[in-house]
């Protein structure tokens, strides 16, 4: 870890506890972790602002929750192979903990709630977006974030056309492990598409899919 946090930081008894998961100790990362979730989130807000003048509050959102994500924390802590340096309790360490996104992505945010504390706010500014380095310089467009519902939505309100219908057609399973079958009608196109989930929004987001692919195959959407 030397080679990529501060010396100072590496130094201090506060990069210790923001590698301590609360199975092995009660003095741990959580206080560091909600204190490096605020810090990021305005640290990359920021960012975004500065970078993409022109573009909607809708935009930076959708750019900087794909940007804070767990998967993306999990995915910059693998990078720098945090799970070798955790403190985990027995159970959790038998579990796996030291894979588990939810505890890696903790582990980042704890390390750069630990930068401020030690080294300030400005060095830790230059930290957090030298870690997300090419992610920052690769980001995906903001449309491409949309999830489909708000794409297909988007797309019929541009075009004055009506909206979609979602109707829930079945239900099967027990309560903790249910699937959903849901219709999407497209009046405007006498389309109707089906999809299932395990919840009733994962079914209607993969009915809009649905509805968005056969649109571009008939040539509605280019």
């Amino acid at each position: 870890m030397q080679d990529w946090l501060p010396a100072q930081l590496h130094a201090s008894p506060l990069c210790e506890q923001a590698l301590t998961h609360r199975s092995a100790s009660g003095t741990n990362y959580e206080r560091l972790e909600f204190l490096g979730d605020a810090l990021l989130g305005f640290v990359i807000g920021e960012w975004l602002y500065r970078q993409f003048p022109k573009a909607s509050e809708g935009d930076l959102s959708r750019l900087r929750a794909a940007l804070v994500k767990r998967e993306t924390l999990a995915s910059i802590a693998r990078e720098h192979r945090l799970g070798d340096h955790l403190r985990l309790g027995t159970g959790e360490l038998k579990s796996g903990g030291y894979r588990r996104d939810s505890i890696l992505a903790d582990t980042v945010e704890a390390l750069i709630g630990a930068h401020y504390l030690v080294l300030g706010d400005d060095a830790t500014r230059d930290f957090v977006l030298t870690l997300y380095g090419n992610r920052l310089r690769e980001l995906p467009s903001a449309e491409s974030l949309k999830d489909p519902k708000t794409r297909l939505q988007e797309f019929l309100q541009s075009r004055g056309l009506p909206l979609p219908e979602y109707t829930l057609l079945e239900t099967r399973g027990e309560d903790h492990r249910q699937t959903f079958r849901i219709a999407c009608r497209l009046k405007a196109y006498d389309l109707d598409v089906e999809a299932i989930g395990t919840s009733r929004r994962k079914a209607e987001q993969a009915t809009a899919e649905s509805a968005l692919a056969q649109l571009q195959a008939m040539g509605a959407i280019s």
